[in-house]
């Protein structure tokens, strides 16, 4: 019996293309946790979240079952890309420019403040602060520059890889993060908001 959890997921989906059940199980525990939180970062909402995660791995068993999958690059960026498609599809038929519920207090629990524990109380302070400050403008950007400041700042991925996720060429991908800290300074400016950390 193969040992499954020294396999890549490249191999484990190779595995599961030939018939091996386990095999995707495994691919599903370590994989659904980042996916989720991709998804659920871009759509802002857990029971769109919930629909969007299970249909990317209804369409990913389908396409492993039907061969269409070669081990030619990483299965992570496979998935998000697949996820991401469907997001778009949901939301152009929806023909929403938006992800976000700017009425809502949601935010960004990726943004972490572990690294603050050190400081002192006040520089604590004024640093949640400004995460928090962050937190919200980032709510208000559209769904393609929040994409891409996720990948690029929380994924740490290349625009290279952000333009072969989403489908768009790298001056596409390096124009929405412009976008981004254009529109991020744009509102800072606005509510007179120091983006300062101490």
């Amino acid at each position: 019996m193969e040992d499954l959890s020294v396999m890549t997921d490249e191999a484990l989906a190779m595995s599961y293309a030939n018939g091996n059940n386990r095999a995707f199980d495994e691919l599903l525990s370590r994989n659904q946790s980042k996916l989720f939180s991709y998804i659920l970062f871009v759509v802002r909402n857990r029971e769109v979240a919930d629909d969007v995660f299970q249909e990317t791995f209804v369409k990913v068993i389908t396409r492993l079952q039907q061969g269409r999958y070669s081990p030619s690059g990483k299965f992570g960026a496979w998935l998000v890309r697949i996820a991401h498609n469907i997001i778009m599809d949901l939301y152009r038929s929806q023909k929403v420019q938006k992800i976000i519920d700017t009425s809502s207090d949601n935010d960004l629990s990726n943004i972490g403040e572990e690294s603050l524990l050190s400081l002192d109380i006040e520089s604590k302070y004024v640093n949640t602060q400004v995460l928090r400050d962050v937190r919200k403008m980032m709510n208000l950007l559209p769904a393609s520059q929040r994409e891409v400041v996720y990948m690029r700042f929380y994924q740490q991925l290349s625009f290279k890889e952000i333009a072969d996720m989403t489908n768009v060429s790298i001056n596409t991908s390096l124009g929405r993060m412009r976008y981004a800290i254009l529109n991020l300074r744009r509102m800072a400016k606005e509510h007179h908001i120091t983006l300062q950390l101490t």
